[in-house]
């Protein structure tokens, strides 16, 4: 197995794409080895080695794709997200100890100030445009001596990216060419890629999801991921018609608004050459899942991942081995057991939480020993989330610890209520979280976006629920918005969803 990112890129044939975005000559693989060994030396030059941490703030694209391989061959990559403003950079740069950060020549991000404030070195990225997918330069003052380092090892940092910090600091995760290659495996060998297959990229390349399922799967199998300029309701599909792509991978937030243009795109989705469509980093409605399947006519491939296993832990597998809509499916890479509250194992059919041990998970979080020591049990790494294998051995996850609604002393799923609410005819989507009660502690609300066209009473809604779930269960308050707000990778946010909406004075809901 490949232990390291430029042994990963040696099994594409020369001559077959590794890159490409719409409207842009491919970029092979023999192209791309040439690429990252012309990178690797001018960030040598400019006194970068191994392990020296390198932001990247550019935007979504093939450039972007390509960085992030060829900046991580050579030393460890820190993908940021651009459109963060000039305090949340400041954090981000002095956090991660960046030695070099690299922008867009032709952009104008706060980035650069805050670099040149910091006195971390600036590498402005100059796009060939009239060749291949992905081809740059990279342009700035030397920020060390000329580094003689020879190529990464398997221990060396390839990334490192925060944890979204919605409830604390963010904290910092160190992934290894190990852990990234291990991860990129995993993914390939769940989808059965092949050198023929062709993804089509819409997550963001400053997460994850987008840089291990769509770009180092794909490239670790020797097939090829297309870039367009980010996620695009309105584009996807005509990079879908252009591209041909045998699958994407998306959160299933960028689905529901692929759906509600797929009507005026029959044509295009029938001559489409998909084979799968995958979803992750968010929970994917049962409902959403099986209008998928029936639009597009391919199977919905629902996984599980998270940064600190770098992505995919669990995944429902290809038919033609069943698919369960509401699971996570199989583990898919790392082992995975559910542990007790006091780190005991529990049996099949327990709830309890998720607990992962494997080559692709991160040996733990940096400079932070008070995290690690509540994250780690026995070796295992504890997810934060509330799981349970059914007889077939399948995941369901039923909620995170964080989220879980404590609302007199009953526990309640917010997930397994979401369900509930989309399950309604009228409902496009639904989160539910807790707000503050002056006697129980907690109690039920959620946020609803109706279909387009469609109407609904919070009494009708709470109606509904009430036939289908406990009466503690049925939500309080019910707020209807135009959107749920999201997280930058298009998922929808949960945690902080009382103070957005405004509903943090402790209350006495309607009974």
């Amino acid at each position: 197995m490949s232990d390291t990112i430029l042994k990963l890129l040696s099994r594409g044939a020369g001559a077959h794409t590794a890159i490409g975005a719409p409207e842009t000559p491919d970029l092979g693989f023999d192209g791309l080895r040439q690429h990252v060994r012309k990178t690797i030396g001018t960030l040598r030059c400019l006194g970068i080695g191994r392990n020296d941490r390198v932001a990247i703030v550019l935007p979504n694209g093939p450039d972007m794709a390509s960085a992030f391989v060829s900046v991580a061959a050579a030393a460890t990559t820190a993908p940021l997200n651009p459109a963060y403003r000039d305090e949340e950079f400041e954090f981000y740069l002095s956090d991660l100890n960046a030695k070099a950060l690299i922008v867009d020549a032709d952009g104008d991000s706060p980035a650069t100030a805050v670099a040149e404030r910091l006195g971390v070195g600036v590498l402005r990225l100059t796009t060939r445009s009239t060749e291949a997918a992905g081809l740059f330069d990279l342009r700035g003052e030397a920020v060390d001596e000329p580094s003689g380092d020879a190529d990464a090892a398997a221990e060396d940092i390839a990334l490192v990216l925060h944890t979204s910090g919605t409830t604390s600091r963010p904290k910092i995760v160190p992934l290894s060419h190990a852990n990234t290659c291990a991860s990129a495996k995993n993914i390939s060998a769940t989808l059965s890629l092949d050198p023929e297959d062709r993804c089509l990229n819409v997550m963001p390349l400053f997460h994850i999801h987008g840089l291990m399922a769509a770009v180092l799967a794909s490239l670790s199998a020797g097939a090829s991921v297309h870039c367009p300029p980010g996620f695009n309701a309105l584009g996807f599909f005509s990079w879908l018609d252009e591209v041909r792509p045998t699958w994407y991978t998306a959160v299933p937030t960028m689905h529901q608004a692929i759906l509600a243009r797929a009507e005026r795109n029959r044509e295009i989705i029938g001559r489409s050459r998909l084979r799968l469509i995958r979803s992750s980093s968010a929970s994917l409605p049962p409902q959403v899942m099986a209008e998928l399947e029936e639009v597009f006519g391919v199977p919905v491939i629902e996984s599980y991942g998270m940064t600190e296993a770098a992505h995919q832990m669990a995944s429902n597998p290809l038919p033609p081995k069943p698919r369960k809509p509401g699971s996570v499916g199989l583990p898919a890479g790392p082992e995975i057991a559910i542990l007790g509250e006091a780190g005991a194992l529990q049996p099949q059919g327990a709830q309890g939480e998720v607990a992962i041990r494997g080559d692709n998970v991160t040996t733990g979080y940096e400079t932070n020993p008070e995290a690690n020591a509540g994250a780690f049990t026995d070796g295992w790494f504890r997810t934060g989330d509330l799981g349970f294998f059914d007889e077939d051995g399948y995941l369901t996850i039923t909620g995170r610890l964080k989220e879980i609604i404590n609302r007199g002393g009953e526990k309640i799923s917010p997930r397994e209520v979401d369900e509930v609410l989309t399950g309604h005819d009228a409902v496009a989507q639904a989160v539910t979280f807790a707000v503050p009660h002056g006697k129980l502690g907690e109690d039920v609300a959620a946020a609803v976006v109706l279909r387009e066209g469609r109407s609904l009473t919070e009494k009708e809604l709470r109606d509904f629920a009430a036939e289908r779930l406990a009466a503690f269960k049925v939500p309080r308050t019910v707020v209807f918005l135009d959107e749920i707000p999201k997280g930058a990778t298009g998922k929808l946010q949960r945690i902080g969803l009382a103070e957005q909406l405004a509903l943090t004075k402790t209350i006495v809901a309607v009974q």
